[in-house]
């Protein structure tokens, strides 16, 4: 028999609790807030201990997203600057230089005396004057817990020729701003950002859908390239976000978007169509031909799976196009060569990815996508000839070993949940004060399922589910988040497991 106002009790010690967790997280995270222009200024200090530059050959950079690549102005590098990595509990900013030797396929890392502060979502723009410039404006500091961010509004040049850092103090200057696009205009830097509505820089063509976190770099003939990205769904509790591999080129002189689709590898495989006898349908073979031999086959579903240092597999769907199509028209074929084209090869959908072109190519670097609440930081390379437009290079594949990720169950915060759970599952609430007669009852009431010879607790857990969800929306109340729920629950029946 259920006693009287029990279920109340339970209600007020499960908000007790909750009241006692939110407060305990808002202490911690006081605790936790530091000043960010204090930590700013101690990278300086460390940096400025630096007295001459340094320069060794490295593997290629650790990864990482919203860092800048840049073509050098006289030279075949590359040269990578900052950006940052989230392992699921830090956030990492770097101010860390890097050069990459287009022929030779290598690294060079570059510590140089008083580089800027790190910093991610900044602009970087190269310039030929004076043996060649890199300038830097902008960009975003996060605090290590993710909690709090600092925007800057410094300018600094890279002198490439002297390989020097320099701050440049320009007064009226913009305000402090990240994820912003900076661009030179003869002797000018100009910088924009935010959205500007104009019926005049409304372009044709097949545009890309509504995305954020693409890449853009500056393509040779006057176009501009474009490349993956994120397109965030919101519901009630969650948001999902739909990353993007695609590439589009956007030509600046006739104002008009088109998808830059890959033509893949070409075989000595060659087809003629035979139209059926007759004058029109006769004199159109020739045309039909022609236009079968340059027609894009259908896009193609590839599935790769990546095995983590920690077991995680990784499932990557790639939606890529072929070579050629063989159409099903009336008519026969005839075939000179057997051979096929092999399969192209993409980067996988990404968003905030790093990107430049030099020489005629787009090199992209890095870059996250997502895969439920888990972030994967990339460190591949990839290299597409413009001209050619047949295929990805790969300069540097992405190592699973690298993925670091601290699930959210090693924070303190969690496993203040489970002591938490813990005592949900014993029948004690705290706050509540029970004479040994009434205990006594509550465990005659409620019956935990049995622990069955031989099995593990997450056979267990599996198991009996449903009868600990229900027993801790129960005691968390209606409006607890179905989340927080089921992870209390399954630590409920963790405690009840070891304790049989």
């Amino acid at each position: 028999m259920v006693k009287k106002g029990k279920k109340e009790k339970k209600v007020k010690g499960a908000e007790k609790t909750a009241a006692k967790m939110e407060k305990k997280v808002s202490k911690r995270s006081k605790r936790e807030e530091e000043d960010l222009e204090a930590l700013i200024a101690e990278f300086q200090n460390l940096d400025a201990k630096k007295t001459q530059v340094v320069e060794t050959t490295c593997p290629p950079p650790s990864p990482r997203l919203s860092a800048s690549l840049s073509a050098h102005p006289e030279k075949d590098e590359l040269i990578l600057f900052g950006g940052e990595f989230f392992n699921g509990k830090k956030t990492y900013l770097y101010n860390d230089l890097f050069f990459y030797n287009i022929k030779k396929n290598s690294w060079v890392k570059s510590d140089i005396p008083n580089p800027p502060p790190p910093r991610c979502s900044h602009q970087a723009v190269v310039v030929p004057q004076g043996g060649g410039q890199l300038w830097v404006f902008g960009g975003e500091f996060a605090s290590p817990n993710g909690e709090q961010f600092y925007h800057y509004k410094d300018l600094w040049v890279l002198h490439l020729a002297t390989h020097t850092w320099e701050n440049i103090k320009a007064p009226g200057g913009p305000p402090g701003r990240s994820g912003h696009r900076m661009v030179l205009s003869k002797k000018q830097l100009l910088v924009f950002g935010g959205f500007h509505e104009n019926t005049r820089l409304n372009p044709s063509g097949n545009k890309p859908p509504p995305r954020s976190g693409f890449s853009v770099a500056v393509g040779p003939a006057g176009r501009a390239l474009l490349f993956g990205g994120v397109c965030d769904e919101e519901e009630e509790e969650t948001l999902e976000g739909d990353f993007y591999n695609d590439l589009y080129l956007y030509d600046m002189v006739k104002n008009r978007w088109f998808p830059g689709l890959l033509r893949g590898n070409k075989s000595g495989k060659k087809k003629r169509r035979r139209g059926k006898k007759g004058g029109a349908e006769g004199q159109g073979a020739e045309k039909e031909e022609e236009e079968e031999e340059g027609a894009p086959q259908g896009p193609t579903e590839v599935v790769k799976e990546i095995v983590t240092e920690d077991g995680t597999v990784i499932t990557i769907k790639e939606v890529i196009p072929g070579a050629q199509e063989e159409e099903e028209e009336e008519g026969e074929e005839e075939e000179e060569d057997d051979d096929a084209s092999a399969p192209l090869v993409e980067p996988c959908a990404r968003s905030s990815a790093m990107a430049t072109a030099r020489q005629g190519k787009l090199f992209l670097y890095g870059g996250m996508f997502e895969v439920g609440d888990r972030q994967f930081t990339l460190n591949d390379f990839y290299s597409l000839d413009l001209n050619k437009m047949d295929q990805w290079e790969v300069l540097v594949e992405m190592d699973p070993k690298t993925q670091e990720w601290l699930e959210e169950s090693e924070s303190e915060e969690d496993e203040e949940e489970e002591e938490e759970a813990a005592k949900g599952a014993e029948g004690v609430e705290e706050g509540e004060e029970e004479s040994e007669e009434e205990s006594e009852d509550e465990e005659d009431e409620v019956e935990h399922p049995a622990v069955q010879e031989g099995e593990t607790v997450m056979d267990y857990q599996s198991r009996t589910e449903q009868h600990w969800i229900g027993l801790a929306r129960a005691n968390m109340g209606p409006d607890a988040k179905e989340k927080k729920v089921a992870k209390v629950a399954l630590a409920m029946a963790k405690v009840f497991f070891e304790d049989q």
